[in-house]
């Protein structure tokens, strides 16, 4: 029990689950975590990455690279379907990790996850923030005053942002059951607008552009986005490129980001009606919804528009101004600052569970993990980070963050699909409603997929990424592990 590799069992957190101060209510059903899936995958990713992989990294061969980095998350997917089925409590990663691999990798683990929510809502309230703006200036003629349209715009405050934040920390005090009705609203007009790209542009495809559809490689130029790091050179002896076969990989592991956000359904299973059931359903059905969307949405505006003439920071809106057709464009925008909202809302929905569970268990403090007398809802933790988080976003200025939340995601799947291997071999008495297919071949698929990916990020994200998990250890030994529960003496006795 002193070693930092203590594990937490699966009854254990079952049983903190049960205790009437820290419960968390039971709400959600498959359909409710299928939209929170799909509400938070459909964001930045295909509304801004999709025009800047086609036009540096792989041309119309964009779509393959959509259906690799499905595929990477498809094997992760199956891991965690596996563990919140089998584990059905709040924290995701972190919870998983507790029960199989051990304290200090779990706590890792939540502190990166902590770190990646964090900072991608901040950025995506951020960039609602910035198509708002644009919105009312274009369509209504107001303009915000500059010191209050946040960095970007050359002011001081971005104070559209940090309402945004503070509203969506309300909403999830309030209740996840009135979040996922909202989630359910906002979702269907992204996916509504996602039909109309995909419907609309088939009458303004030109075959010419899919020639070629992969284009000749070509060495990365120095500031052009290119994904490949300096590590792939060294462990496999070949100089990075853009467009070719590899430059595939290159968009696939820029493009990744646009499916983060499926892993945030599992922080969501202690608040779930039949977690065993319908965990699995959320978990895959989401992903499968959104790749086979993402597919078609790529073909048909590399089909509509050269690659090299799409727009890096509106490539949907752009393609149907390429073909004279103002009124699509004005839609995709709308549909995509409208959309964001829901990005946000499950970003924080997923940070506040993941701190609230290790508040739970000691390693940060108890006091946070308190859930409301009449919401049940962990308030605390919602209103804390909630407002750190709407700071944060009022004075962050909109850069290109997602090397590193897409690291954190990557890390988390190798832990994820680690413990399913490990916690098959130490707990194969477990009750498994779904059960991961050719396990070790999966998981140890996952975990190749996950490192080649995390390989092709830039060297910079891994130093900053190192920055940050030395941190955490830090405040592991200094606080975390002093005040465990399960490192408590009896603490045994208390499970």
């Amino acid at each position: 029990m002193n070693s930092p590799f203590r594990t937490k069992t699966v009854e254990q957190s079952i049983r903190d689950t049960e205790e009437p101060e820290h419960a968390l209510r039971k709400s959600l059903s498959a359909w409710d975590l299928t939209v929170f899936g799909v509400g938070v995958i459909i964001g930045t990713g295909i509304f801004v990455l999709t025009g800047i992989a086609a036009r540096n990294n792989a041309g119309p061969a964009t779509a393959l690279a959509f259906v690799a980095a499905g595929i990477v998350c498809a094997l992760a997917a199956l891991c965690y379907a596996e563990f919140a089925s089998t584990v059905p409590v709040a924290g995701s990663a972190y919870t998983f990790s507790y029960a199989s691999i051990g304290e200090l990798p779990a706590w890792i683990i939540g502190w990166d996850l902590v770190l990646e929510f964090a900072l991608g809502t901040a950025v995506v309230a951020v960039g609602w923030s910035g198509y708002v703006r644009h919105l009312m200036d274009t369509n209504l003629g107001w303009t915000l005053p500059t010191s209050l349209s946040g960095p970007d715009a050359g002011g001081h405050f971005d104070l559209l942002a940090f309402l945004l934040v503070l509203v969506l920390t309300w909403i999830l005090v309030v209740g996840t059951k009135l979040s996922a009705r909202i989630t359910a609203v906002v979702v269907a007009i992204k996916v509504t607008v996602v039909l109309l790209v995909i419907i609309a542009g088939l009458f303004f495809i030109k075959s010419d552009n899919y020639s070629p559809f992969i284009p000749p490689a070509q060495p990365q130029a120095e500031g052009v986005s290119g994904w490949h790091s300096p590590l792939v050179q060294l462990l496999f002896g070949y100089e990075p490129t853009n467009f070719g076969v590899m430059g595939i990989f290159t968009a696939a592991s820029l493009i990744f980001f646009a499916f983060i956000g499926f892993d945030v359904v599992a922080t969501a299973a202690e608040e779930t009606k039949n977690p065993q059931r319908d965990m699995p359903r959320g978990i895959l059905g989401s992903l499968l919804i959104c790749t086979v969307l993402y597919v078609a949405v790529t073909l048909v505006v590399t089909g509509m528009q050269k690659y090299t003439e799409m727009s890096p920071t509106a490539p949907l809106a752009e393609a149907f101004k390429s073909v004279n057709q103002p009124f699509f464009s004005g839609a995709i925008s709308l549909g995509a600052s409208v959309g964001l909202i829901t990005v946000c809302m499950i970003l924080l929905l997923g940070q506040t569970r993941v701190f609230f569970a290790m508040s739970r268990d000691g390693l940060l403090p108890r006091t946070f993990s308190v859930t409301h007398p009449k919401y049940r809802t962990p308030y605390r933790a919602t209103i804390l980070l909630g407002v750190l988080i709407a700071v944060l976003a009022g004075f962050t200025s909109l850069e290109t963050l997602a090397e590193l939340v897409n690291i954190g995601t990557l890390f988390a799947f190798v832990v994820v699909a680690l413990g399913v291997i490990v916690l098959r071999k130490t707990r194969p008495d477990l009750h498994r409603a779904f059960r991961t297919p050719w396990v070790p071949v999966v998981p140890i698929l996952s975990i190749l997929a996950s490192l080649w990916l995390m390989l092709n990020l830039p060297a910079e994200t891994w130093l900053r990424f190192a920055i940050w998990m030395a941190i955490g250890v830090v405040v592991y030994f200094a606080y975390g592990r002093r005040h465990s529960r399960l490192g408590q003496v009896g603490a045994d006795a208390k499970y």
